[in-house]
């Protein structure tokens, strides 16, 4: 593959994860499928490519197995669009969400393929980062000023919170997490290893940040954080800290070795994100939120209920792919209430009841050996970056899997696609060759 050619798709790749989340987080049919056609056009560009006996990478064959278990997922899930086999009360909508997987699983291997070298790692990174900047500024000024607005069109629901670019505020919240876990990540990719020995030398290190890019993305993560909590998300917000303190202790246990700027980075996110960012946008508000949550008020402790009585009569087949709403009316009761529903607030429900056991049972498995590789390279890799993108993978995944507790980030494509990079970040960290010298994009 000609470097020129390579670095397009590459830079097609990133436009990508950018515009995922503009348009209403890709949750309208329209651009659910122009996202679709972009990463499917992508793919058959980067498929051109490989028939003109370009090599794979390192991690992407490395990533077989996890490949073949989410395909696994993926081909119950297509069988369970054809009518003749009776496996979905709706093979329509079973068809959209096959097609839906085979993106995120095409968007998965066009990352571990394309995100080959340290400056695309970074690149990727920032990118990200600056996706969520964007989000927690846009989201914040329209709160802020009064003119709330999501993508082009006015906000015809929360109001007075930050939503960015997304249908709701916890779906905001759920990317805006993702996305700084990761630069958390990258910033931990910066620090020394040795620690200073004297005033002086700590002195020139400090000066020296204040004037490189490392304080340009403590300034933004810092911005996402302010507008993470200005979602007033309780689950967002708590998957977010919880995430940071289970992540912060177990990377200074993998790491082998805590160095003071570790010490210091974690410490100073959990203490200026917390009490100073806190504070002046609205953690108050939140912590409100989370105090006068009651079982009593609440109607998604109902909802699950209904979707476990849901899944019993099929719970090793599922009811289909994106059945949920068509299933759901039989089973609801008088305590659910009037609203209608197209998710559980419950990712594991969700999937599970329509997965069934032989769908869910795959991206599960999944799941879990992703976060161990992440963990895995926190311990086992020396270079630096490496470690920094697998804590970043790896918090992320700790974030979400407390968020679908009680909500479904995963439903929102947006937030699916961002996911199954960050998947394949910790992959790329465990597998990646460790470059002797610096390589062009």
């Amino acid at each position: 593959m000609d470097r020129s050619s390579d670095r397009t798709l590459f830079y097609f790749f990133l436009g990508i994860l950018i515009w995922a989340p503009l348009p209403l987080a890709s949750n309208r049919l329209w651009s659910l499928s122009l996202l679709c056609g972009l990463v499917l056009l992508l793919s058959i560009f980067v498929l051109y490519k490989q028939l003109h006996n370009v090599s794979l990478s390192t991690p992407l064959k490395k990533s077989l197995p996890v490949i073949g278990l989410i395909s696994l997922g993926n081909i119950w899930i297509s069988l369970q669009a054809i009518p003749a086999l009776n496996l979905s009360i709706s093979p329509t909508d079973s068809l959209h969400d096959a097609v839906w997987g085979w993106c995120l699983l095409a968007t998965f291997c066009l990352t571990l393929q394309l995100v080959r070298s340290r400056s695309r790692i970074l690149l990727t990174g920032y990118i990200l980062v600056g996706s969520a900047f964007f989000q927690a500024v846009y989201g914040s000024l329209m709160t802020l000023t009064g003119y709330e607005f999501s993508f082009l069109i006015p906000k015809e629901s929360y109001q007075g919170v930050s939503t960015g670019t997304f249908i709701n505020r916890n779906s905001q919240a759920g990317y805006l997490v993702m996305c700084v876990s990761l630069g958390i990540g990258l910033m931990i990719s910066t620090l020394k290893d040795d620690g200073s020995h004297n005033w002086r030398e700590r002195g020139r290190r400090w000066l020296t940040a204040l004037l490189s890019q490392k304080i340009v993305l403590r300034i933004s993560l810092l911005i996402i954080v302010a507008g993470l909590v200005m979602t007033h998300s309780r689950m967002g917000n708590t998957s977010f800290f919880a995430s940071l303190m289970i992540m912060g202790v177990l990377g200074l246990i993998l790491s082998r070795k805590a160095t003071r700027s570790m010490i210091i980075l974690l410490s100073s996110l959990i203490i200026l994100d917390i009490f100073v960012v806190g504070t002046f946008f609205g953690v108050q508000e939140v912590a409100d939120r989370l105090q006068k949550t009651s079982i009593e008020k609440e109607s998604r402790d109902e909802v699950a209920k209904a979707t476990i009585n849901l899944m019993q009569p099929q719970l090793l087949t599922g009811t289909g792919a994106g059945t949920f709403y068509t299933a759901f009316p039989e089973y609801r009761t008088e305590d659910v209430g009037r609203g209608f529903y197209v998710n559980t607030h419950n990712d594991y429900l969700e999937f599970s009841s329509e997965f069934g056991l032989l769908g869910a049972a795959p991206l599960a498995l999944t799941l879990l050996l992703t976060l161990g590789a992440g963990l895995y390279a926190q311990y086992k890799r020396r270079d630096k970056l490496l470690r920094g993108i697998a804590f970043g993978a790896s918090m992320s995944i700790i974030a979400m899997l407390i968020h679908a507790t009680v909500d479904f980030n995963l439903q929102m494509p947006a937030n699916a696609l961002t996911f199954m990079v960050i998947l394949a970040f910790a992959w790329i960290a465990v597998f990646k060759k460790t470059e002797k010298k610096k390589r062009k994009m």
